[in-house]
């Protein structure tokens, strides 16, 4: 299982999404470029010394990402919040990657005719989306929870 964050925008989610990753021992890929570089002190604040500790693989775009992926021949599972079935009945495998879009923007039309499949986290409706941090935790407990990858 691993996590890919598509050109993020808000640091202190991304550390917090390294530092998830770092505990449960999932691989990590940035698709640059980001909003922030990762010298900044939210970023490491979030992170705390748990960066040392997670594989993180940067991309510098999407298509060199893309290409990265279709020769390893990994799925690619977009959690957005316009897809009509639920993160909860979708079937992952040990090899996907859960893929998460900006918070400002989530992604491109490219992106969304790339990917494998979409799914969303169901939220009360008049709401608009969860933290994208708090959704990549519910994501990867669950992809991991079906998957028994979970220490």
């Amino acid at each position: 299982m691993q996590v890919a964050l598509f050109q993020p925008d808000i640091p202190q989610n991304t550390g917090t999404i390294l530092r998830l990753c770092a505990c449960l021992d999932v691989a990590a890929h940035i698709i640059e470029p980001a909003g922030f570089p990762v010298s900044d002190r939210h970023f490491r604040r979030a992170g705390m010394d748990y960066l040392d500790r997670v594989t993180i693989m940067r991309h510098d775009s999407w298509s060199k990402f893309e290409q990265w992926r279709s020769e390893k021949g990994y799925r690619l599972i977009l959690f957005t919040t316009t897809s009509p079935g639920s993160y909860l009945d979708y079937r992952y495998g040990a090899d996907d990657i859960l893929l998460f879009g900006r918070e400002s923007a989530g992604v491109p039309d490219e992106v969304v005719a790339a990917v494998d499949a979409r799914v969303v986290i169901p939220i009360k409706p008049g709401l608009r989306s969860l933290n994208v941090a708090v959704a990549a935790a519910m994501a990867l407990g669950e992809a991991l929870r079906q998957t028994s990858s979970a220490s």
